[in-house]
């Protein structure tokens, strides 16, 4: 056992413990500038009616481990006992020694020998000094992801989400102002219901959360446990965001997201979808779609939905969600194979979309295998149960033949249901409150497992577009579509609001979309429309270029001006942008852009390599803003000169690192308008 003081201090964080009649804060905070009380409970777990924290009596510290690893990660663990409670609680703290982020959670087990209920777990619980706080959180729902919300914090507040999507409702990020000096910004890695509560009191402010305790109760058994999902919070000086979310990602690079050859290339992707939905694609409209994609360059090559189910033109794929051994024979005569090899013959790589949770209301999967279905108060939710180990080794067998005999390289795993508080069945193994927590462990597991079989194949995460976007299934895929949608100013409002918590290399957008039933007022982009401009391609593709990026479009029936463009962008793409993408810090140089003519209307994105050697300025003029703006650029050496190239246009020139962080860098961009410009 350590001593009774706990200093896991590092240089950018103070962060001591007290490790005697429980456990509590010495100091926690930026050198200098404390962020907690010592007052603080650290966490908070209610078990048959009682409350317990580090600061409740009777809890004792029973030992201590320090560990590191891997190299850079330092891992807390303190094993508390409460005797008269009958539970072991280990509190665990996970610190990246370069930074100022730490990750909180808690392992509870029942180490008594009577049934406990547990009905609340906080991961992280804090009390927070005295001051003037401002918050900044992001609502979200279909083609409204990443709203954003700011307000002076006053009075209680709870951000939440209670539709079982961790990111329908508020996003699962939040970040604290204090007195306009320095920032808080915390995170739950959880990818269904969760909470964070802001509270002011006497003292300042208090701020709890992690698993959400809204229609919880799991019964644990003698020796059983319960972990809860990290609350991962990262602090900063000044008033900067980008302080923090660079954090988040250089964090998130290294130590969470999983990564392979073919997801660490940020190949460029093709999807069917927008452009032929459903039964508007077969076998034919995608070969003549794969030919074109490898003319212009793409690499991946993805079949979305509309493959599966009754061997009928007319079958809709929502209704058919679960019965993935069905082919529809009619639309893809010779199968899917025949396609995977076809684009593997064209040197790109091959994706297949699959719903695996869900179960479509036509599917005959619940009534083969009415043992797997989610049901409340005996009514079915539309998925799969994954807290069932008969669901759990469904959803493996099916995973593991899909990618096998369809030789995928790449499975875009979408969810499109609410499934609220979860299941609530007594034969799934789990509690009747617990069924949503237990699912997406089984998820995660499932996840990691098919991850562990097929180290080469990318792992997308959908759900509605961007409604289970979070920290939590950001460790378990490769990357998180973020909409929907994608028409330009949506599509910049959620990469600004994104790249807050996750890495650009960990989100994933398209080009505007050619949608084929286009319902939506915003997405009307037209690639054939005789009024398009080349500015116009060059500004809808190269907003899509801040990150992973592809096309929905019916690419085999391009302009062949509008091709030649495509395959000019793909080409700078790979050659120049996607090594910044996956390696630089992003540097948001403007406010959020915002849909529907609000917000910033210069949107302006610095990447910086971390040595300072290069960088990347990405300029986008959108409709109703001013014909010019000087752009000042961020982490130049004012003692140093630079070369600046534009991208497409050829220019070349040479500015010293004091004139441009002083005076920036003039644009004069027609609407819709866009610059690429390289520093070195």
């Amino acid at each position: 056992m350590l001593s009774d003081t706990i200093n896991l201090s590092t240089p950018a964080l103070s962060c001591v413990f007290r490790a005697t009649d429980g456990l509590a804060l010495a100091a926690y905070g930026l050198p200098g500038l404390p962020w907690a009380l010592p007052s603080s409970g650290l966490f908070a777990v209610e078990v048959d009616g009682q409350r317990i924290d580090g600061r409740t009596p009777g809890l004792a510290v029973a030992d201590v481990t320090l560990r590191e690893v891997p190299a850079g990660r330092r891992e807390l663990t303190v094993a508390l006992r409460h005797a008269e409670a009958g539970l072991a609680i280990d509190y665990h703290l996970a610190l990246y020694t370069e930074s100022a982020l730490i990750e909180s959670w808690v392992t509870l087990r029942n180490s008594g020998s009577a049934l406990r209920r547990v009905t609340r777990i906080d991961s992280l619980a804090l009390d927070l000094p005295a001051g003037s706080y401002e918050r900044l959180s992001f609502t979200g729902s279909w083609g409204l992801e990443f709203e954003p919300e700011r307000a002076a914090v006053t009075e209680r507040e709870i951000l939440e989400s209670r539709s079982g999507r961790s990111s329908l409702g508020h996003l699962p990020w939040f970040a604290l102002t204090r007195d306009g000096r320095s920032l808080l910004a915390g995170a739950v890695a959880w990818s269904g219901n969760w909470v964070v509560r802001l509270e002011p009191s006497g003292a300042g402010l208090a701020l709890s959360g992690g698993l959400h305790d809204w229609a919880f109760a799991a019964e644990l058994p003698p020796g059983a446990e319960i972990v809860s999902p990290p609350f991962v919070v990262a602090l900063a000086a000044g008033q900067e965001l980008a302080a923090i979310s660079t954090q988040y990602a250089r964090v998130g690079r290294r130590y969470w997201y999983p990564h392979n050859d073919l997801a660490d290339r940020l190949p460029v992707e093709w999807n069917h979808w927008w452009s032929y939905e459903d039964k508007d694609i077969d076998e034919a409209v995608f070969r003549r779609n794969v030919d074109a994609a490898a003319e212009l360059g793409v690499e991946v090559c993805t079949l979305d939905a509309g493959w599966f189910g009754p061997s009928d033109a007319d079958t809709h794929w929502y209704e058919q969600r679960g019965d993935w051994d069905m082919v529809n024979m009619q639309r893809f005569p010779a199968g899917l194979r025949a396609l995977s090899d076809y684009v593997h013959a064209r040197g790109m790589a091959f994706g297949l979309w699959c719903e695996i949770e869900a179960i479509g209301k036509q599917a005959r999967l619940a009534a083969d295998r009415p043992e797997l279905v989610a049901t409340r108060d005996g009514a079915p939710l539309g998925y799969v149960c994954l807290g069932s180990a008969a669901g759990q080794a469904w959803a493996l067998a099916t995973l593991d033949r899909i990618i096998d005999e369809y030789r995928c390289d790449w499975v875009k795993l979408d969810f499109n249901l609410d499934p609220g508080a979860g299941c609530d069945r007594a034969d799934h193994g789990h509690s009747p409150g617990d069924g949503l927590y237990a699912h997406y462990r089984g998820y995660y597991a499932l996840l990691a497992e098919i991850r562990a079989r097929y180290p080469r194949v990318v792992l997308e995460n959908c759900s509605s577009g961007g409604l289970r976007i979070d920290l939590g299934i950001a460790r378990q895929t490769h990357m998180a579509f973020l909409s929907d949608p994608d028409w330009p100013e949506h599509s910049l409002q959620c990469f600004w609001g994104a790249s807050m918590m996750l890495a650009p290399d960990a989100l994933l957008h398209w080009s505007y979309c050619e949608w084929s039933h286009a319902e939506h007022r915003c997405q009307q982009f037209d690639p054939r429309d005789p009024a398009l401009q080349p500015h116009q391609i060059d500004y809808y593709t190269r907003i899509s270029m801040l990150r992973r990026f592809g096309f929905s479009q019916r690419i085999a029936e391009l302009p062949a001006w509008v091709a030649a463009r495509y395959r000019a962008h793909i080409a700078d793409y790979k050659q120049h942008v996607r090594r910044f993408v996956r390696q630089a810090d992003l540097l948001p140089l403007s406010g959020q852009p915002q849909r529907f003519g609000a917000g910033e209307r210069w949107a302006a994105f610095q990447y910086s390599m971390p040595d300072g050697s290069e960088h990347l300025l990405a300029v986008f003029r959108l409709p109703g803003a001013e014909l010019g703006r000087a752009v000042a650029p961020l982490r130049l050496d004012p003692q140093r000169s630079y070369t600046l190239t534009w991208l497409a246009e050829g220019r070349v020139e040479q500015r010293g690192g004091a004139d441009l962080l002083a005076d920036g860098l003039r644009f004069e961009l027609p609407e819709e308008g866009s610059a690429l410009v390289l520093l070195r």
